[in-house]
């Protein structure tokens, strides 16, 4: 039971170790988090409570949205394509005979990641929004302790999506274009470019229920208590619970396929 903490804390000390990577990705949250804001203000200026959110509430989604970007990885970053690397060349061998599950391997190292990501370039972006405008952050400590247990179910969803890209370079050993592919789908889904809530009738419906909303659109909603009451918070957090469930069964079913016979490359 030491090793996968042991794996968690290796990640975030890995990461750690980058701190111009990290100074740069923090400024480049900021700014972009500024120029996003400025563009809701004049979208919420001309269509008044869009999506069920005042301004402030826009605000808040655009800068509580640059500090989980990096931790989601929603634009990449994240281990996926250090294991298509290490299938390709065949490194991959090495990982399975560690005495160790592959997924919780990696699940350990991905949240150490994660974590050090969400102190690192979470916390600034949103101070500096804090300071800047008027967002709409609870002062409610039970909202917070929500919007962290909601935080960590969205980024186990992110590293069950990942996963199964990781996967599927077994079958197709370069995995640039499906990652593509999927940096797209994860920034229109999550709603990182606009909030889910936006989008009207059965499309807005179908958008919501897909995994990608419970990387981000939940974890915000949560924190800005749109899902009201207990039973609300429950209903919420048990959706990410099941996508994660579900995901992370896929995942070591995939798994199961992939490695029942390996063909290792590069020698």
């Amino acid at each position: 039971m030491r090793l996968y903490p042991a794996v968690a804390a290796g990640g975030f000390r890995r990461y750690a170790t980058y701190g111009t990577a990290t100074a740069a990705g923090v400024f480049t949250n900021t700014v972009f988090g500024f120029i996003v804001a400025y563009t809701y203000i004049a979208l919420w200026g001309e269509r008044p409570g869009l999506g069920g959110y005042d301004q402030a509430q826009a605000l808040t989604f655009v800068w509580v949205s640059q500090s989980l970007l990096a931790a989601g990885a929603l634009i990449g970053g994240g281990f996926q394509e250090e294991i298509q690397e290490r299938v390709r060349t065949g490194d991959i061998a090495v990982d399975l005979y560690r005495p160790a599950d592959l997924q919780m391997w990696w699940l350990a190292a991905d949240m150490g990641r994660a974590a050090f990501q969400l102190v690192g370039r979470g916390v600034v972006p949103l101070l500096a929004g804090s300071l800047v405008f008027t967002l709409a952050l609870p002062d409610e400590p039970v909202r917070w302790l929500l919007f962290l247990v909601s935080v960590a179910l969205g980024l186990v969803v992110s590293f069950a999506v990942r996963y199964l890209l990781g996967m599927v370079a077994f079958w197709l050993m370069d995995g640039s274009g499906i990652n593509m592919m999927a940096t797209v789908v994860s920034i229109f889904f999550s709603g990182m470019l606009l909030p889910l809530t936006v989008f009207p009738g059965g499309f807005g419906e179908f958008v919501r229920v897909l995994p990608w909303s419970a990387m981000l659109q939940v974890p915000v909603d949560v924190l800005m208590g749109k899902h009201a009451g207990a039973g609300g918070a429950a209903e919420a957090l048990g959706f990410q619970a099941g996508w994660a469930l579900v995901l992370l069964g896929a995942g070591r079913l995939l798994q199961a396929a992939a490695t029942r016979k390996v063909v290792v490359q590069g020698g």
